[in-house]
């Protein structure tokens, strides 16, 4: 059975690293559509599906724990 402090810790885990790997991504992004670099575009597009990813991840594994 999950319990509440299970999910409590895993959305601060999957809060924090999803927003430092989605604030690493925005900001390289940014940076390279500034730069003039089209390829800064693709990752910008691709900052929210991997942040869901890596908060689906961890939820898998906390499943597969129990």
């Amino acid at each position: 059975m999950i319990t509440r402090p299970d999910l409590l810790v895993l959305g601060i885990r999957a809060s924090v690293i999803g927003g430092l790997v989605g604030g690493i991504l925005l900001f390289t992004g940014m940076n390279l559509i500034i730069s003039g670099q089209n390829f800064g575009w693709v990752l910008l597009l691709l900052t929210a599906p991997v942040c869901t990813g890596i908060g689906w991840l961890l939820a898998k594994g906390l499943v597969k724990k129990l």
